[in-house]
């Protein structure tokens, strides 16, 4: 029986938009993405719809309040999770928001880099595949299946609409 895990990652846009921030997961050992680069974001509550739970995330991660967000896609990551998890993703570009970003997290450190570059840093495989469609300003939205196993993408379909 499929029961995923739903959660949001967003990206979040420099005002000149050529950065993204991103979380370098170095703080906990035990953490299932320790060492790589992620975008922010997480679980949704029962309570939450898929926008509040990205709002919630970012500021809880970043410090940042929202105040413009695309969603720019949607993943199905079977067998993403430690245990073998699925996991439903929705993917937000972050084009507004109001505050300073933190420069640390409980996860680890926050870092502008930029979204050229973004090939370079240590990630997940798959990221590689859909982040260049998170930032590529097609306006459509991308829906994408990339199943996992042993950490690593088997393969990775998308459509448009």
């Amino acid at each position: 029986m499929y029961k995923p895990i739903i959660g949001t990652l967003g990206y979040i846009l420099s005002p000149d938009g050529l950065q993204t921030l991103l979380v370098h997961r170095n703080a906990r050992v035990a953490d299932q993405h320790l060492g790589k680069y992620n975008g922010l974001g997480g679980k949704m509550k029962a309570n939450e719809d898929v926008l509040s739970c990205m709002k919630r995330e970012i500021r809880e991660e970043s410090g940042l309040e929202c105040t413009a967000m695309q969603l720019r896609g949607t993943i199905n990551w079977t067998g993403f999770g430690p245990e073998g998890e699925d996991w439903l993703g929705f993917i937000f570009l972050i084009t507004g928001y109001i505050g300073t970003a933190r420069q640390t997290n409980e996860e680890g450190d926050l870092i502008w880099h930029p979204i050229a570059n973004l090939d370079q840093l240590p990630m997940w495989e798959g990221d590689r595949y859909f982040l260049p469609l998170v930032f590529d300003g097609d306006p459509r939205t991308f829906h994408g299946v990339m199943p996992y196993e042993n950490s690593r993408p088997l393969a990775w379909e998308y459509f448009r609409c």
